[in-house]
């Protein structure tokens, strides 16, 4: 009994921890520990979410070796916290992070079976699927945003909160825990995410980008799961992360500037086409 329920939270906390593209029970957990943090109602919907996910594969038998790598639990936790974000503290919004972790399940499900390397598109589509639907009919279901207030500018916090927007955390403390958390994992993959938020920050800046929205991380995010994806200890590698952060940051801001809600589709996009050039342009 507890060897099942020690297997069992192994595949919640990797669920949490693929967020981060780290297939480790501890950063999962950390990463747990710095969205309580930041929300209680954010951390027990990610960790519903990542539940309802896991259990929504095991029910369909989508296979035990990409359910216990946590494969079926990193969009439906970031479905969960968004549902938090985007919407009012509800029964209904409850219901909605259920619904929605499931169906994030079953479109990761999808994409594997394609063999298309979706990353968190399931999250973006399922996301925006709810928000377009309680904006349609029932906007009395939506949040009343809360103005931030701007302050100077500071490179190597928003490095860190770059970090923690990744799962919708403007909190210091918060980001510097998902770093850690990216760390123990991987040293040198949480520095390339370091580096990869801190640079698409810096030129946010110079692009003029609104002070308030940097400070916050929302230009550092994307730049972050990017640097994640092509980390590596080959020069060749920096290469790809400058890349893909360079695409990202650029397809971040012209969706803010159509007021698009993002979410993490800059970082899917960015990374497909990063992925795309690797694989035309020669090994040399």
């Amino acid at each position: 009994m507890i060897g099942k329920f020690g297997l069992a939270l192994g595949v919640i906390f990797r669920g949490v921890g693929q967020v981060m593209l780290q297939e480790n029970a501890l950063t999962g957990l950390l990463l747990l520990v710095g969205i309580f943090y930041g929300s209680i109602s954010m951390g027990l919907a990610a960790l519903l979410a990542t539940v309802c996910g896991s259990l929504t594969a095991r029910a369909l038998g989508f296979g035990n070796t990409n359910l216990r790598k946590g494969l079926y639990g990193f969009s439906a936790a970031l479905v969960g916290v968004a549902v938090m974000l985007f919407l009012r503290l509800s029964l209904v919004a409850w219901a909605i992070v259920i619904v929605g972790a499931a169906l994030a399940a079953v479109l990761q499900h999808l994409f594997i079976k394609l063999k298309i390397p979706a990353f968190t598109l399931p999250f973006v589509l399922v996301t925006w699927l709810i928000l377009f639907v309680c904006r349609t009919f029932c906007a009395d279901l939506l949040a009343v945003p809360t103005p931030a207030l701007a302050n100077s500018w500071d490179s190597l916090a928003d490095g860190f909160k770059g970090f923690g927007q990744v799962i919708f955390q403007p909190s210091l403390v918060s980001g510097l825990l998902f770093f850690l958390a990216v760390f123990i994992s991987s040293p040198i993959t949480a520095l390339y995410g370091l580096f990869g938020a801190i640079v698409s920050a810096m030129l946010a800046f110079a692009f003029e980008a609104p002070i308030t929205d940097i400070n916050l991380g929302i230009y550092g995010f994307n730049a972050v799961l990017c640097s994640l994806v092509f980390a590596g200890n080959r020069v060749r590698d920096g290469f790809w992360v400058l890349i893909a952060v360079l695409l990202s940051l650029a397809i971040s801001m012209l969706m803010m500037r159509l007021h698009l809600t993002q979410l993490t589709f800059p970082f899917v996009l960015a990374t497909w086409i990063t992925l795309l050039l690797k694989r035309l342009l020669p090994k040399s």
